[in-house]
C-alpha cells in the first residue's frame, strides 16, 4: 500500500522523547498537534458528547488541558455530524482551542453488543437513542471525524470483553487488522486541499496474547501513522495483564510513536502505566466518581459521603493547590453531595482532574531530572492502592 502524501516531511515529526527513565520504561515526550504542542505523559480528559462531564470550557482552560477526548460514535447520533460541521467543527461548536482526539466508537462495538452486528463491512447499531439503524465502517468512520474537525483520528476496530480464547482474540485482530487497512486508505481521501489531514492514531487489538500483540504492532510498519491507540484495556482483565500488554507494546514500537493507553485513568494506574512506557491516557474516572462524593487525595480515595467527613472543616487534599482545595471543606463539599446538589458534582470534578493531570506534570518532572522511581515511591509511601470499582 502506498504511503499518504503528506504536506511535508516535517509533518512526519509529530512526537519526540525528551527524557527517559533509567529504571523504567517511563519516557517525557512531545506530541507536536495542529492546536499545539502537548507535553507528556499526559492525562486526557473525557468529553464524550463534546463536553467533559460536569465541567465548563473555562474549566478545562484553567486547568490547562490542552487536550482531551471525544467520541465520534455519541456525537454522530447527537447533534450529528452535519450540525458540528455548520459549526465549524467540533473546535467551534464547543468554544475549545486545545486538540481534541476522537475515539472511533469501537468500544462501543463491546459495549453496545446487544444493539449491534458484526460484518466485514462494518458494524450495523441500532442507536442506543431511538432504535434507529447505522452502519459504521472503517471508511465512514474516518469521514465523520473530518466533518468533526477532530486533530487526532482513530480507527474501527473490534474490541472484546474479556474474557475469552486465542481464536476469538485472532479473528478480532485480524479483522482490525484488515479495518485498519481501510481506514488508512481512506484518509487520501477525506484530506483537505493542501492535503492535510488528523493525526492517524490507529487502535491495536490482540487480548493478552503476547504473540498478537507483537503481531499487531508490526502491522502498523506498513502503514503510514502518527501515533499508537492499544485497546483492548480496561475491559475485564486483571491489571497485571494491561502492563504486560503495555510493556510489549513499549518495547516493540517505534520509538517516535506515542503510545495511548485507551480508558486508563485512576491514580496507580497512571504511574503504572507510565512506569510501562505510556504517553498518553483518557478515562471517565475522575468525573464518574466526582457524581458519587468522591475525592482523588495523596492519601487515597475520600468518600465525603462518609459520616467522618460531616464535621472535617479540613480541604480535600491540604496539599493540592486546586482553587476547590483553597475554598471548601470536606464538610461543605460532603453536604453538598449528600444533598444533591449540582455543585458538588462540577466542584469534585474539578479538582479530581486537576489531581490527575498534577500527577502526569509530577511524572514528567520527575523523568527529566532522573528521580522517576523515587516519585512514584514518595507517591505511594502515602496512597493507599484499591481497586477501581472499590
Amino acid at each position: 500500500m502506498p504511503p499518504l502524501e503528506m504536506p511535508s516531511s516535517e509533518s512526519l515529526k509529530t512526537f519526540s522523547v525528551v527524557a527517559k527513565d533509567g529504571s523504567s520504561q517511563a519516557r517525557a515526550g512531545v506530541l507536536r498537534t495542529p492546536r499545539g504542542d502537548v507535553e507528556t505523559p499526559v492525562f486526557m480528559s473525557v468529553a464524550t458528547q463534546g463536553s467533559v462531564k460536569a465541567m465548563t470550557q473555562e474549566d478545562l482552560r484553567e486547568l490547562g488541558a490542552r487536550i482531551i477526548l471525544a467520541n465520534a460514535y455519541h456525537l454522530y447520533l447527537r447533534p450529528g455530524t452535519p450540525v458540528i460541521e455548520k459549526a465549524g467543527g467540533l473546535h467551534g461548536f464547543m468554544n475549545y482551542d486545545g486538540a481534541i482526539l476522537t475515539d472511533s466508537g469501537g468500544f462501543q462495538v463491546m459495549s453496545l453488543a446487544k444493539l449491534r452486528e458484526i460484518t466485514e463491512e462494518g458494524v450495523t447499531f441500532r442507536s442506543h437513542l431511538d432504535g434507529s439503524k447505522h452502519l459504521l465502517t472503517p471508511e465512514s468512520v474516518i469521514g465523520i471525524q473530518r466533518r468533526l474537525g477532530s486533530d487526532i483520528w482513530t480507527s474501527l476496530d473490534e474490541c472484546l470483553k474479556y474474557p475469552f480464547d486465542e481464536q476469538k482474540a485472532t479473528d478480532a485482530l485480524e479483522r482490525t487488522m484488515r479495518w485498519t487497512e481501510r481506514a488508512h486508505a481512506s484518509i487520501r481521501r477525506h484530506a483537505d486541499s493542501e492535503g492535510k489531514r488528523g493525526m492517524f492514531f490507529p487502535i491495536i487489538q490482540g487480548g493478552t496474547y503476547p504473540a498478537l500483540r507483537r503481531r499487531a504492532v508490526e502491522h502498523l510498519a506498513t502503514l503510514e501513522y502518527d501515533g499508537i491507540s492499544i485497546g483492548g484495556v480496561s475491559v475485564g482483565e486483571p491489571k497485571e495483564k494491561s502492563w504486560e500488554i503495555a510493556s510489549l507494546v513499549s518495547s516493540v514500537a517505534p520509538e517516535d510513536k506515542p503510545r495511548y493507553l485507551m480508558g486508563v485513568g485512576t491514580p496507580e494506574d497512571l504511574w503504572d502505566a507510565v512506569s510501562h512506557g505510556v504517553d498518553m491516557m483518557d478515562c471517565v474516572f475522575p468525573t464518574r466518581v466526582a457524581r458519587h462524593g468522591m475525592a482523588m487525595t495523596r492519601e487515597g480515595r475520600l468518600n465525603l459521603l462518609n459520616a467522618a467527613s460531616r464535621e472535617d472543616f479540613r480541604p480535600v487534599d491540604p496539599e493540592c493547590a486546586c482553587r476547590v482545595c483553597k475554598t471548601y471543606s470536606r464538610a461543605y463539599l460532603g453536604h453538598l453531595s449528600r444533598a444533591g446538589e449540582i455543585s458538588a458534582m462540577t466542584l469534585l470534578s474539578f479538582h479530581n482532574v486537576y489531581f490527575l493531570m498534577d500527577i502526569a506534570s509530577t511524572m514528567r518532572r520527575a523523568i527529566i531530572e532522573g528521580r522517576f522511581d523515587q516519585a512514584k515511591k514518595d507517591f505511594f509511601s502515602k496512597y493507599q492502592r484499591r481497586e477501581p470499582d472499590a
